[in-house]
């Protein structure tokens, strides 16, 4: 257990094979003796070996989601062409460009090549490879088909991460709208609007309602502008904050976002997706269904079919039909329990649940790109509405003094 919390840092080596060749390379450890250890069991005599010297400027990326898919792509790839394990660990190491996910690639190798199975060696890196990820390999190792389960995993993240990124961009565009709304609105009230104050000051009449309004707003703006700032920043590290810290907040937005219009429905239908595409690789592995839909609970990403994917869980459990637990939980479409009622009663469930993803995912497409286009004339309104207003309420008084005077 306690190597698991040890970081793993990189080290050059110079030495000599069993040929006598001199040779250096680079091995992640997470001490030099133990690096010295896995060198001696490559049959290398190490004669100099240092910690890498971090770089002065930058240093490696962070690992995302996408690039353990790919990796996990080729690596698929490697082994269905014949290529055994550690030679593709390496093959597939040298053509990576972040660093960060090479070091890691090269210490799964040197793990796997010292004599640990590939999933115990996944299991530690958990910050990269969850439970789920993991329990998938095993299963491929035990049953001597891990170049075929590495190629549905890599299908899986492949469409997890597709499905994840249009879910983001359906939830930024609206966000962006009312930030750029906010900042021409603020932007105009601190530095345009008090021009024509000094302007207005020389009419020596009284100012339309509306102009007094906006010229009181932009007084308040300029004298409480960082006050608002600090304000939003504190508000955001605070929701943060209480959605990682407490569960039940947590919970209750999760709950909250479905009710939202248009992005709630997405993420309704992303959950479903999401819990055809995970129970339909798991239970096509070959893990039992009651310990698939474990798996299938955490990774909807949604407190509300957790808590029913468990519910779920307990009823399949007991000998109920997976549909009619589905049925009986009443937040999955009627579509996803036929389908799923389907794949029970042909025996091809994992096929049935697979269509219920491609389905939603296809849904889910067609709802992001439709929201894109609603919000594009959105954009222009709001910013039409608030930046127009504020032209309006500025120009009226010049307006009016023209009629007085004509």
């Amino acid at each position: 257990m306690a190597e698991k919390t040890q970081t793993l840092s990189p080290f050059v080596w110079e030495g000599k094979d069993r040929k006598g060749n001199k040779t250096k390379g680079e091995i992640s450890g997470t001490n030099l003796a133990l690096v010295k250890a896995q060198l001696r069991k490559q049959g290398i005599l190490a004669v100099k070996v240092k910690k890498k010297p971090k770089p002065l400027f930058g240093g490696s990326k962070k690992i995302t989601p996408f690039d353990i898919a790919m990796f996990t792509r080729q690596l698929a790839t490697m082994m269905k062409a014949g290529v055994p394990l550690v030679q593709s660990f390496d093959i597939v190491a040298d053509g990576l460009e972040n660093r960060g996910l090479q070091e890691l690639v090269s210490a799964i190798r040197n793990d796997v090549s010292a004599g640990t199975s590939f999933a115990g060696s996944l299991k530690r890196h958990p910050k990269y490879f969850d439970d789920l990820y993991c329990n998938l390999v095993e299963s491929g190792e035990k049953a001597g088909a891990l170049e075929q389960m590495l190629d549905r995993i890599a299908h899986y993240l492949e469409k997890s991460e597709l499905l994840k990124k249009k879910v983001k961009k359906a939830m930024t565009y609206p966000i962006a709208v009312v930030v750029v709304a906010l900042i021409v609105t603020a932007i105009l009230l601190v530095k345009v609007v008090p021009q024509f104050e000094m302007l207005f000051q020389g009419f020596g009449a009284e100012l339309p309602v509306f102009t007094q309004f906006v010229v009181r707003l932009s007084e308040w703006m300029q004298a409480w502008w960082f006050v608002i700032l600090l304000g939003i920043i504190g508000t955001i590290y605070l929701f943060k904050e209480a959605n990682r810290r407490s569960q039940k907040f947590s919970d209750m937005m999760d709950r909250l976002v479905l009710k939202l219009p248009i992005v709630g429905e997405i993420i309704d239908k992303s959950a479903i997706a999401k819990f055809g595409r995970v129970l339909s690789t798991t239970f096509a592995a070959g893990v039992p269904l009651v310990d698939a839909l474990d798996s299938v609970a955490g990774a909807t990403g949604n407190a509300l079919y957790r808590d029913a994917l468990m519910k779920i869980k307990d009823e399949v459990s007991s000998g109920t039909q997976l549909q009619a637990a589905m049925r009986q939980a009443d937040v999955f479409p009627a579509m996803a329990v036929q389908l799923t009622a389907i794949g029970e009663e042909s025996g091809n469930l994992d096929e049935m649940l697979s269509k219920v993803a491609e389905h939603y995912e296809n849904v889910v497409d067609d709802m992001v790109d439709n929201l894109t286009a609603l919000m594009e004339p959105m954009i222009m309104s709001v910013l039409g509405v608030l930046v127009g207003g504020l032209i309006i309420a500025m120009y009226l008084p010049i307006f009016q003094m023209g009629q007085v005077v004509g």
